[in-house]
């Protein structure tokens, strides 16, 4: 059973539900406190092993390589000011185990098309895909090493699944499950954004998937759906006659930082957890926000 040595990040999207701050700068660039939301994706990806992080890019999305490259200027210029802790958190953005491959994804046609355009680099791997706007944050381990140790158990693709609202359904892939002979969730079916009154269960996929190389000749043969895009659920669904799926109801709080109040929340919750900020941020809210 192969070691999880590669994540792929899907980050060619628009980002139009916060415009104009992503007119010219990628949604996975906001930042929470004081990192980017694709650092802390990267950063959940490293503490679980992984080795490899691939972009699947697109148009204005170089900041994203000029944030993980060497800033050999800025560097020069901490040091020359004595500032070591500044310096030490730049020259570890990315550990030196680690490399980065850009991808370009030229057409917009959804996230199993991304997916698809990790094949040249990914082979016959497992890898784990993540979406950096789904913030997830946990005491401990994070959702990629609970996932990969789930792998070593079972040796199928995995998914990160949480309850939602039942009429929130129409949001996210809805997965129908039994109980396997260890307790595991083992997916039964998948369907992308059913209506409430349609969806086979309340657990929705969020931004986590662990996937074996099978997915890529499932992305192949799907046909674009809704909007002209060609869906991950699908070939997900497709995958199920194959091989064993299973859904992973992960340990920590996800935020959805694709939609301004998701973001807003992560920025507070995560502002109030800072080491060096959260109790000056914990009494400002204290005194001013009554």
């Amino acid at each position: 059973m192969g070691k999880i040595r590669k994540a792929v990040f899907p980050v060619a999207g628009l980002g139009t539900r916060f415009l104009p701050a992503t007119k010219a700068s990628p949604k996975e660039m906001l930042p929470v406190v004081d990192k980017p939301l694709i650092q802390y994706a990267a950063e959940e990806a490293e503490d679980a092993g992984v080795d490899q992080l691939v972009f699947i890019t697109g148009r204005n999305k170089r900041s994203i390589e000029d944030h993980f490259d060497r800033a050999y200027e800025l560097e020069m210029e901490l040091e020359g000011a004595g500032r070591q802790r500044l310096l030490e958190a730049v020259r570890t953005i990315l550990p030196s185990r680690m490399s980065c491959i850009y991808l370009r994804q030229t057409k917009a046609l959804g996230l199993g098309h991304a997916v698809l355009c990790a094949r040249p680099v990914v082979g016959e791997e497992p890898f784990v895909v993540l979406l950096a706007d789904d913030l997830i944050r946990t005491d401990g381990q994070g959702v990629v090493g609970q996932m990969t140790e789930c792998y070593a158990r079972y040796g199928c693709s995995i998914l990160s699944v949480m309850e939602i609202p039942r009429d929130e359904t129409d949001k996210y892939g809805i997965v129908e499950t039994r109980p396997g002979p260890d307790g595991e969730l083992q997916v039964l079916s998948i369907v992308e954004k059913p209506a409430p009154e349609d969806a086979p269960s309340n657990l929705a996929v969020v931004g986590r998937y662990l996937l074996t190389s099978k997915i890529f000749d499932k992305l192949e043969c799907t046909r674009p759906g809704a909007g002209g895009e060609i869906q991950l659920t699908d070939a997900i669904a497709a995958l199920l006659a194959d091989e064993p799926v299973i859904a992973y109801p992960f340990r920590g709080k996800r935020y959805d930082c694709g939609s301004k109040l998701g973001y807003l929340q992560a920025t507070v919750e995560h502002g109030l957890a800072h080491p060096e900020l959260g109790a000056d941020f914990a009494a400002y809210l204290r005194r001013e926000i009554t």
